[in-house]
């Protein structure tokens, strides 16, 4: 029995580790490697195993850093299932689908400007059939996925049917179980239901994308995008929020409905200016299950969500084009949530040079994006290759993100029974050892940060095995 990490390891996205054991060869999460354009460049490169060769995926969300190179996989040989949540199977095929499209368009532009042999990495019809061999399962539902190989999924509140994964590997009389933590939540957000306990475990793979760090108190973030919304309104401005189609999205527009009077709302024209997201938040409403209590009140209350009487759902490019003729009283939720790409880019050519408007920063923004370079206060950007000033005031708000920050983190650690060695993936390498201190010194616990490619003994006995360094492979990421 052994794991071997690849994915998330020496970056925060791309997440992708594999389980070997029982003779069974099981890949948990293949995701897309997202940045700058040399970084995503990497998901183009062989995977580091041989594709025909895996027998199952269990696949903890539908985010693409966690998702997003499953129609590769599947391209190269793998004919196996993908083990997910139900509500995941619903959010891939329309992320999948928009991930798909996206390098399509990207291709055929690249085309058109020289670049003759320029292919999508993968098309609609090949990301469609990856989502063709998902599987769905429900939280707390055991199933077999190979022989001796058991997999349960449980809440873990970071998006809808977004969970940890629990495995249980038997080998004759020897029954080890680890969990691998995909993206937790933060316990007290809104609509989903907090992360649920750890439980017993040998090993426990845990995320640390916020691991260095505190989130903003929740009440004071409402509070202070309550503040942003009625300065906007006195300047007569424009507001942009560069949002993830899948979460961010629907709890803003969650905020909005709840906060509608307070933040005087009626003045104002919000748009969902995305597709996806329009797309999303369909899934996320038809999901009340999922939520937790006080959204499932919120909703019953008022028999539909979200009660934003002056929302547009904007889903046509010329619907989106006509939002850029409004000089002040526009309240944009845009794509991507990054900023690499999407609406949100034209939005910004149109307002990012007036003072009086403001960007509000809802989420984590990776290295080389252009959300990092305004979240750092860079004065100077680059929008489809044209400098623009950056005078639009930019808000970032830490409160909000669907990770869970170092408290949340170490809560959730905390509820592991067994004193499982701890393995820390998905996040930078200064907050992933600061996060290893922090585990020693709140919870007692010892960490192991793992290289690419390497491996871990399951039968080893102790609560630290020792791992292998195999992290010469170039591919390995």
């Amino acid at each position: 029995m052994e794991l071997e990490f690849y994915g998330a390891t020496r970056r925060v996205t791309g997440s992708c580790h594999i389980l070997r054991a029982g003779g069974f060869t099981i890949l948990l999460d293949c995701g897309l490697v997202q940045g700058s354009r040399e970084t995503e460049a990497l998901n183009r490169e062989p995977f580091p195993f041989d594709s025909a060769g895996i027998d199952a995926v269990i696949l903890s969300h539908g985010h693409i850093d966690h998702s997003g190179r499953l129609p590769l996989l599947v391209n190269r040989g793998f004919q196996g299932p993908i083990y997910t949540h139900y509500a995941t199977i619903e959010l891939c095929h329309v992320l999948l689908k928009d991930s798909a499209s996206l390098a399509e368009h990207d291709a055929q532009y690249r085309r058109r400007h020289g670049e003759v042999d320029a292919e999508p990495l993968y098309t609609v019809e090949e990301a469609m059939r990856a989502v063709g061999q998902m599987k769905g399962l429900r939280y707390g539902q055991k199933q077999e996925v190979m022989p001796g190989i058991t997999v349960q999924l449980q809440d873990a509140g970071h998006i809808l049917g977004s969970a940890f994964v629990r495995v249980e590997v038997s080998e004759g009389e020897q029954v080890r179980t680890f969990v691998f933590s995909g993206d937790m939540g933060q316990y007290d957000s809104p609509i989903l239901r907090d992360p649920e306990p750890v439980g017993q475990a040998d090993v426990v793979i845990v995320e640390s994308t916020y691991g260095d760090r505190l989130h903003k108190n929740f009440d004071q973030t409402v509070a202070e995008i309550g503040d942003i919304i009625q300065t906007a309104c006195r300047e007569c401005g424009n507001i942009l929020i560069p949002a993830f189609a899948v979460g961010r999205s629907q709890e803003m527009l969650y905020l909005f409905g709840q906060h509608y009077q307070e933040w005087d709302m009626s003045k104002w024209e919000v748009f969902l200016d995305s597709p996806m997201a329009i797309e999303a938040s369909s899934i996320y409403w038809s999901h009340e299950e999922l939520w937790d209590q006080e959204a499932s009140l919120f909703r019953s209350n008022l028999r539909r969500m979200p009660p934003v009487d002056n929302l547009h759902l904007t889903g046509r490019i010329e619907q989106s084009m006509a939002i850029n003729g409004m000089e002040k009283g526009a309240i944009i939720i845009a794509g991507s949530g990054m900023c690499n790409g999407g609406r949100i880019i034209h939005h910004l050519k149109h307002n990012i040079e007036r003072g009086d408007c403001h960007i509000i920063i809802s989420g984590f923004m990776a290295e080389g994006t252009l959300g990092r370079e305004l979240v750092q206060g860079n004065r100077e950007v680059y929008l489809h290759g044209q400098p623009f000033r950056v005078e639009a005031q930019v808000h970032t708000i830490g409160g909000l993100s669907a990770h869970g920050d170092r408290n949340d983190l170490l809560r959730w650690l905390k509820s592991a029974e067994g004193k499982p060695s701890v393995m820390i993936v998905h996040g930078e390498e200064s907050v992933k050892e600061s996060f290893r201190e922090f585990l020693k010194s709140e919870l007692s616990m010892d960490a192991l940060i793992p290289k690419p490619g390497d491996r871990l003994d399951l039968n080893t006995a102790g609560l630290h095995p020792a791992v292998a360094d195999n992290s010469n492979n170039k591919h390995r990421q």
